[in-house]
């Protein structure tokens, strides 16, 4: 019988069959899934605890002094000796009774209001928390925190990201709960009262009620308690002296939650939010000006290592951690003595006045370690503008060795002696504007002067020769048959850069100068002491954070550049100082007979329709090194196009300020500790030869280089070193007159004006 067939009782009938089976067997599958889930929550929740366990038994201890201790970090220098601590107030220490009922009952309102009730985690917070967090919220994992947890926090671990993980939430649960049942709630309230960060360098509830209101904690008004109270969430952005309505908006938040937990009325809470942000706020504090003095002389250093550990994500005011340092402070205390001096000083360096800028930073070649920096002169404030790592300047020709001559050895194999063309001006491609050698009138090449058309690589980094440094980055130099001479070209020249830890877009006038600061030239230089190798700055040794644990931040080595490039670019940097004749720089008398030494200078001049004197600059460096130390220094003022005076620009004896404070620091660092100041020794890669009756170098092996002017270099070129096998007393290739010993300056980035200024 088919189904049509079938009366409607028994097709009923096979239907309440059909669904009862089936609700059977989806009961069973239901059953199946419930009893699978709940397996897997057990499997989950004795894994759960397995990890949780484990993770609480590595948990770190913690002891009484602990608890009591303050959450400030100190940093000490290389040997151990403090020279900044993150608090600059005295901290108080209140008992219990000290601290009024309603200040208590302000700080559970706004951080924990079920701090009573919980036993020491809070469960629903963290549920709470977790949810938030899911949905966008910016709580994240610390959302769930109880002031418990939060003592914990601030007593052994840091807000690094490195401490934000779910093994550390885990032993801040642990060691909250076991504080919790050794503790009474009177107790570990008071302990977060004494221990919480509350801006402006003050721990403590008591010491911030002295410090922002100049009163006892029992003499502070509603408003004023509700306002402490609201500190620790931000410290820094809550604060009543630079964000004032960022204050006002907290303090008024811990009013309405204090109205919601019955500390105050609502109508009261209403009236203390009329109450102005500064009512009884103090503006002057003695106590920091007392530390001000004290914190100059390694202030740059230290605003370095503060930098350094926000970028790691640290905060210093609150994770209680041990900074040390890699300043060496005798050589800082020189460095700020001698930058410090006034126009009349005993090292017999030329200030004009105590508006002329100086800025200086001092690296160990071998380990990258900062030993010294100076960001400033004759400055009046604390951490303000750290003129040692800024990159606003151009560094004139102090940056020739790095995109122009050591690119072309690295990826050219130039030999030291590679003829280099300076017959005419060069034309910066696309444009009408011509740059020549400094000193010549109209911009004109050095040949100029000196007769000498093509000059060798050395000479033309030793006399500072624009025109070739153009020509080895860019090229425009037309060969016998016609074509185009090699040349270095920005991409060669941009990667090279890039592994000295220097990133810049290159343009027209970079091979004659590009913006730098005197971190970067003194860590780049550093590679030509070391046989190539880049470390990157390191202010920082070690952090130890607050649950023992050392983190080490030294730097590793990396290889920048070929062992020959570094030595060939060595030796013709040890020229810069020892080339004599009459178109010589004039840095013989930094020649010591105790170490050996490259460097390099660099001078910026103004634009020729400034106003200021043709010898004017308004940048002047001095970059130079030994096997022991990396020394930059810039000179020059803040605003050096303000007026069209003489005031702002660096003429006359005023242009040797970076060579002589370099010459000055370099001599006290050498002679402290016995430093290694020997020669270096030529490597495997390179081979010694005798070109134009002087000791030269090339790329050994089967490196090829192509030297198509080689027979166009006349005559004998002068320059002494300890490499050299004979000097000469008669000079045929220079770049200014003899009346002076400063160094050129060259062209900077050409523009859509003729009148550009000049760097060397």
């Amino acid at each position: 019988m088919s189904d049509q067939q079938l009366s409607r009782a028994a097709r009923n009938g096979r239907q309440k069959k059909t669904t009862k089976k089936n609700h059977s067997k989806a009961f069973k599958i239901t059953r199946a899934i419930l009893l699978t889930l709940v397996g897997l929550g057990v499997v989950g929740t004795v894994i759960g605890g397995a990890v949780f366990a484990f993770w609480a038994s590595s948990a770190p201890k913690i002891t009484n002094q602990q608890l009591v201790g303050t959450s400030q970090s100190t940093m000490v220098d290389a040997n151990n000796k403090v020279i900044w601590t993150s608090g600059n107030q005295k901290r108080e220490i209140a008992q219990q009774a000290e601290y009024p009922k309603l200040m208590k009952e302000a700080v559970v309102a706004i951080e924990d209001r079920r701090f009573y009730q919980h036993g020491g985690v809070d469960l629903k917070r963290i549920i709470g928390a977790a949810f938030a967090n899911v949905t966008g919220s910016s709580l994240g994992l610390q959302g769930g925190s109880t002031l418990t947890q939060q003592l914990v926090k601030q007593t052994v671990f840091s807000s690094a990201v490195s401490d934000q993980t779910f093994k550390r939430k885990a032993q801040e649960a642990w060691l909250a709960t076991r504080i919790e049942k050794e503790y009474s709630k009177a107790q570990i309230l008071t302990l977060y009262m004494n221990k919480v960060y509350l801006g402006n360098g003050v721990y403590g509830m008591k010491t911030a009620a002295q410090y922002y209101f100049g009163k006892e904690m029992k003499d502070l008004s509603v408003p004023q308690i509700a306002l402490i109270a609201g500190l620790p969430q931000s410290p820094s952005g809550y604060d009543p002296y630079t964000n004032p309505k960022g204050a006002k908006y907290r303090r008024d938040q811990v009013l309405q939650a204090m109205s919601e937990s019955g500390a105050i009325t609502k109508s009261e809470a209403k009236k203390y939010q009329q109450v102005p942000i500064d009512d009884g706020l103090l503006t002057e504090h003695t106590d920091e000006q007392d530390s001000e003095q004290v914190r100059k002389v390694s202030d740059s250093y230290i605003t370095s290592v503060l930098s350094e550990l926000k970028a790691k994500k640290y905060d210093v005011n609150k994770d209680g951690l041990t900074i040390k340092t890699n300043l060496d402070l005798d050589i800082q205390q020189k460095a700020y003595d001698v930058v410090n001096a006034s126009a009349s000083n005993q090292y017999g360096i030329p200030y004009p006045n105590d508006e002329v800028q100086a800025a200086l930073t001092i690296t160990d070649p071998q380990t990258g370690d900062v030993i010294a920096q100076i960001g400033n002169r004759k400055q009046e404030g604390l951490s303000l503008s750290n003129l040692a790592t800024s990159t606003g300047r151009s560094g004139g020709s102090t940056v020739k060795p790095l995109v122009d001559y050591a690119p072309a050895i690295e990826n050219l194999n130039w030999p030291t002696y590679r003829a280099v063309d300076d017959s005419t001006s060069f034309k910066y491609a696309g444009t009408s504007i011509y740059a020549g050698d400094a000193g010549m009138s109209n911009l004109q090449p050095y040949s100029k002067q000196s007769g000498q058309p093509y000059v060798t690589m050395r000479n033309a980094l030793s006399r500072s020769l624009n025109v070739p440094a153009l020509h080895t980055l860019q090229g425009q130099s037309i060969l016998p048959n016609g074509g185009t001479d090699e040349f270095v070209g920005y991409s060669n020249a941009t990667a090279f850069l890039k592994k000295l830890g220097i990133d810049v877009s290159l343009e027209g006038s970079s091979a004659i100068g590009f913006n730098i600061s005197t971190e970067q030239a003194a860590t780049a230089f550093a590679a030509f002491a070391n046989g190539g190798m880049y470390y990157a700055p390191a202010y920082i040794n070690t952090i130890t954070t607050q649950d023992g644990k050392v983190h080490n931040l030294e730097s590793t080595g990396k290889r920048a550049m070929k062992t020959s490039t570094a030595f060939m670019m060595n030796s013709m940097l040890q020229s810069v100082l020892t080339s004599t004749g009459t178109f010589s720089l004039g840095f013989q008398n930094y020649v010591h007979s105790s170490y050996v030494q490259g460097a390099k200078s660099g001078t910026v001049a103004y634009a020729s329709d400034s106003g200021y004197p043709s010898s004017a600059a308004t940048d002047l460096w001095f970059t130079g090194f030994t096997k022991s130390a990396s020394i930059s220094v810039w000179t020059g003022y803040k605003e050096p196009n303000k007026t069209a005076t003489p005031l702002n620009g660096l003429t006359g004896t005023t242009a040797h300020l970076p060579n002589e404070i370099y010459d000055t620091i370099m001599q006290y660092v050498m002679r402290r500790d016995n430093r290694d100041g020997s020669d270096w020794k030529q490597p495997s890669t390179v081979k010694k030869v005798s070109k134009y009756g002087k000791t030269e170098y090339e790329v050994s092996g089967n490196a090829k280089f192509t030297d198509p002017f080689a027979n166009r270099v006349r005559g004998n070129y002068v320059y002494s070193s300890s490499s050299s096998t004979s000097k000469s007393s008669s000079s045929s290739e220079s770049s200014e007159s003899s009346s002076s010993s400063s160094e050129p300056a060259s062209s900077s980035a050409p523009s859509v004006s003729s009148s550009t200024p000049s760097t060397q």
